[in-house]
């Protein structure tokens, strides 16, 4: 079987061959420019492999319900040349292949789900924090979509009392994203995250928003695991700080045995950074499947 994966991102696209096991037979990148520029390169290339179908994992918001007239369009994205872009339908009419697209977040999690650290929990939250923080929720082994999909690195969370830095994000004064993701580390502390591993002002201040955003997820959807990835969660020292405090906001009010050990509860991601991509795997399988 060959499946063709598409982990479309707003700096680059990340392009592979791989079976349904996981196996990646090949794998390459375009930088994201225009659809113009970017689309014929990503056709052409799966063109040349003779896939049978194509998984996309992709920058949002998307619209992910295939009842919808819009299925597989890019909406509203900060990412203006690919505003109301139907990517869907433009591989769809250049590769002839059944198609499915999910969320770049989604497919991270559905990569973990299937080949990874997850791998056999059917309840399982992945949050990405780097440029933004997007969250991927899997209830009963299905993905939450609902009206749209979850947009949880908007989710309202109280400041901590000694921040003084502001809120990046343009839509809200106290969000998750706004207060964790990478831009706002830049803005509060005046330098990328990657030369500030030896502050443990700033890592003490950025487990407090991330544990703190964990709390009300796990709250919410009460996943049997939580996985972190994205640039920010490249800084080990982060994981232990964020199952402190993580343990402390929640002051005791859910004991569960995932909740006892958490080390095994709150886990970096587990496929060197493959999982979006095997993620999109995963979907195009799925496609294939529904198509048969």
């Amino acid at each position: 079987m060959r499946l063709g994966a598409l982990e479309a991102g707003g700096t680059k696209m990340v392009l592979a061959v791989g079976d349904e096991k996981g196996n990646i037979f090949e794998e390459t990148q375009f930088p994201t420019k225009t659809p113009e520029e970017t689309m014929p390169l990503m056709i052409e290339w799966f063109k040349e492999r003779n896939i049978e179908a194509l998984g996309i994992g992709c920058f949002g918001p998307v619209d992910v319900n295939e009842g919808s007239p819009t299925y597989g369009y890019i909406l509203d994205t900060p990412k203006l040349p690919w505003v109301r872009y139907n990517i869907v339908g433009a591989f769809k009419e250049a590769l002839n292949v059944p198609i499915k697209i999910d969320t770049d977040v989604n497919g991270s999690c559905l990569g973990e789900m299937h080949f990874g650290a997850a791998k056999g929990i059917d309840s399982v939250l992945y949050i990405t924090i780097g440029t933004g923080v997007g969250a991927g929720i899997s209830i009963d082994g299905k993905m939450v979509h609902g009206m749209l999909h979850p947009e949880a690195g908007h989710m309202l969370i109280a400041r901590h009392p000694k921040d003084k830095g502001e809120c990046v994000c343009p839509y809200h004064d106290s969000c998750f994203e706004g207060l964790a993701a990478g831009p706002s580390i830049e803005k509060r502390w005046g330098a990328k995250a990657k030369d500030l591993t030896d502050n443990d002002e700033v890592w003490e201040l950025e487990s407090y928003y991330i544990a703190a955003g964990l709390v009300n997820l796990c709250l919410s959807v009460s996943p049997k695991k939580i996985i972190l990835g994205g640039g920010v969660m490249h800084q080990e020292k982060l994981f232990p700080l964020i199952r402190k405090k993580f343990t402390e906001l929640m002051g005791g009010y859910i004991r569960t045995p995932e909740l006892s050990d958490m080390d095994s509860y709150i886990v970096p991601n587990s496929l060197n950074d493959e999982q979006g991509i095997l993620g999109a795997i995963y979907l195009a399988d799925e496609a294939l499947k529904s198509n048969n």
